[in-house]
């Protein structure tokens, strides 16, 4: 394993929902709404892809449509085309009783899009997780989370690893790969300091995950236990994946949000080299690619 690389030269917010994508690398400055691409090298600013009028948590590609997206956006989950233009699907936090966003998202191995909701001031137990299914269908498949971050899934998609960043817990959950029901779920790693952010999977089972507050990054076996610790000149590792042509490099993204005095990394993206790669992210298949959306509404369980 290398040291960590930064890669360009801007400094985020709140860096998040990074995700090796076509050949490159995708990654959200939540609070901004801004999507970006990663540079190649530490001399070059992120490029912009697209801009959204409200918070943007994290994005899929869309299989068989170049340059579109399913995003974990505002209150809801949304299509962005290529030109920027915003298509709602559901808003399922608009009315909530306090001011909600979206935070982390991903599809899965079998094209549906997980997205999960968090309130603005962290309040307890009122964040939940929203399944997308490839109808265009959304539902609320978990309430009482306070601050979701992945999910990230097992290769088959039968597990799901969701971090309640709050409680400083990863739940892992078995995952029905036709339906998408959610199992009984059981504690999977519980952190004695800081907060499991961004996770990732890799191709032997393991799970690695950010860790906010302590600037490191962990990877866990398929037991639970600790294989090893990333140290970062950060302090707030955000967001995480597995990438480049042979998926063995680690990039992970950090914030600078609330700290008083930033150090001259923390916002920065950086880049090490691993043994053991992940795959790119899944894509969001819609079933029936030229059907429309169904209208703005939500089902809840």
């Amino acid at each position: 394993m290398t040291a960590p690389a930064v890669l360009g030269t801007d400094r985020l917010e709140l860096g998040e929902g990074i995700r090796w994508t076509d050949g490159r690398a995708v990654l959200t400055d939540i609070l901004t709404g801004r999507l970006l691409e990663l540079p190649d090298g530490p001399d070059a600013p992120l490029a912009p892809i697209t801009r959204l009028p409200c918070p943007l948590g994290a994005v899929a590609p869309v299989e068989g449509h170049p340059g579109h997206w399913i995003a974990a956006a505002g209150p809801g989950i949304c299509r962005i085309d290529p030109a920027g233009r915003v298509d709602w699907i559901a808003r399922p936090e608009e009315d909530a009783p306090v001011p909600m966003r979206m935070n982390d998202g991903v599809a899965d191995p079998h094209g549906r899009f997980w997205a999960g909701s968090m309130a603005y001031e962290a309040t307890p137990d009122a964040g939940s997780l929203y399944r997308l299914d490839r109808d265009g269908r959304v539902t609320r498949v978990l309430r009482d989370v306070t601050i979701p971050n992945g999910p990230a899934f097992s290769a088959d998609g039968t597990v799901m690893y969701l971090a309640d960043s709050a409680r400083g817990v990863i739940r892992r959950y078995p995952v029905d790969p036709v339906s998408g029901d959610l199992g009984t779920p059981e504690p999977f790693v519980t952190l004695g300091s800081g907060s499991p952010d961004g996770m990732t999977t890799d191709i032997d089972g393991c799970l690695w995950t950010a860790v906010w507050g302590t600037g490191q990054v962990h990877r866990y076996r398929p037991d639970g236990s600790l294989d090893r610790i990333v140290d970062l000149p950060a302090g707030q590792p955000a967001g995480l994946c597995l990438g480049g042509p042979d998926g063995r490099t680690l990039l992970v993204t950090s914030a600078h949000i609330g700290l008083p005095v930033p150090g001259p990394l923390d916002g920065a993206v950086f880049a090490l080299r691993v043994d053991v790669p992940g795959a790119p992210a899944a894509p969001y298949r819609p079933a029936v690619p030229s059907a429309p959306a169904p209208a703005d509404r939500a089902g809840t369980l």
